[in-house]
């Protein structure tokens, strides 16, 4: 099995910035996209940005040259650097990453545990 283990959420004012990061391990033989998704309170979970495994990025419109989402291949991580925060940015973000495993080499997309954000002054 595949575990994705997410760190660096909290609160932030107005303004700030945080850096989320997602870790892969286990059955791992290669990853494919990796991406970050939120879900704000009574509101639908959202893709915010996706990285391919060649580097090519894709962001919400409105994260869009706030956000910046990168991987570290060796380490199976994920990151997503967030600056210039705002409080609609307030969510769970949860972290996703396509995985194709050694056992028979199934792929499936597994899912980080969700890490809350909070932007308020």
């Amino acid at each position: 099995q595949v575990q994705l283990s997410e760190s660096g959420g909290g609160l932030v004012q107005p303004g700030g910035s945080l850096r989320l990061s997602c870790a892969a391990s286990g059955s791992i033989l290669s990853i494919n996209d990796m991406s970050w998704y939120r879900q704000a309170p009574g509101k639908q979970r959202e893709p915010v940005a996706t990285i391919t495994s060649g580097g090519t990025t894709n962001y919400l419109s409105s994260v869009n040259g706030r956000f910046t989402i990168s991987r570290d291949n060796e380490k199976n991580t994920v990151y997503l650097l967030m600056n210039s925060l705002k409080p609609e940015d307030t969510a769970i973000y949860y972290c996703a990453a396509d995985v194709t495993t050694t056992l028979w080499r199934s792929r499936e997309v597994y899912w980080g545990q969700g890490n809350q954000v909070t932007v308020s002054s």
